[in-house]
């Protein structure tokens, strides 16, 4: 069953095309990559999705629900949570904090149970401080919760993009190149951690990488785009001989 359906979707900035024509039908479940070169529309289309920015043409559905003219916390409480290309973390706070604060869209009480401590807010911050904890667990970075994020290493801080995502008990988590700035190493605990919070939280995954390593192991079906127009659809070994994709990033014809 599809958990994300997106049909002729496009998207121009002026003159300029960011995103043509692309469709995509996204199993529930499933690990898929959207990869192609700099500047080909890729992270437009996480911007479409989740409402940044409103469409040209075309519509998203999410099971069923139609997306498009959605606002961004309306789509988010559907089910989709997203990681950034370039980190948005609040630096000056600390890496537990950054993960409750996305927890609190789950708080059930009252605006003025906020300014007073009301046994079920303090009842509810207990949980929430218990859920955050468990995320960084998973992580792998609860011995680091009282540090603030900024003091984190790049990698790490990665991680807790990826806790802070989780926060929001999404359906549908939408990665922004997770594996930018990582050494070997660290892409590979990486692809680790994808495949845990996959199977721990039933999450099904649609990923924006550079790093074909990462690709080609984690991903289950891939699309490639350049100039905002799909070039190859296939799994991984169907998109790695593809000529296409071969001129696209090489730059070279046969």
């Amino acid at each position: 069953m599809a958990i994300l359906e997106i049909k002729h979707l496009s998207k121009y900035f002026g003159g300029v095309i960011a995103v043509k024509d692309f469709d995509l039908l996204l199993e529930e479940g499933r690990i898929e990559a959207i990869i192609g070169p700099n500047g080909a529309g890729k992270t437009t289309i996480f911007n479409l999705i989740t409402g940044i920015y409103p469409p040209s043409e075309g519509e998203i559905f999410m099971n069923e629900h139609k997306l498009t003219g959605l606002q961004t916390y309306k789509i988010s409480s559907l089910g989709i949570s997203r990681t950034f290309q370039n980190i948005r973390l609040f630096p000056d706070n600390t890496v537990i904090d950054n993960v409750s604060t996305a927890c609190h869209q789950q708080a059930n009480y009252g605006i003025l149970e906020g300014f007073i401590y009301s046994p079920r807010r303090i009842r509810e911050e207990k949980e929430i401080r218990k859920h955050s904890l468990r995320l960084l667990e998973i992580a792998g970075l609860a011995d680091r919760a009282q540090e603030n994020a900024r003091n984190l290493p790049y990698g790490h801080q990665r991680r807790l993009e990826i806790a802070r995502a989780l926060a929001l008990n999404p359906k549908l988590l939408l990665l922004d190149e997770p594996a930018a700035g990582m050494n070997p190493e660290e892409s590979q605990q990486l692809m680790v951690l994808i495949r845990d919070i996959k199977k721990e939280f039933n999450l099904t995954v649609l990923l924006i990488e550079h790093h074909m390593e990462v690709v080609m192991e984690l991903s289950d079906y891939i699309t490639v785009i350049d100039f905002g127009k799909t070039i190859a659809k296939g799994t991984p070994q169907e998109v790695q001989s593809n000529q296409k994709v071969i001129e696209a990033y090489l730059g070279i014809g046969e």
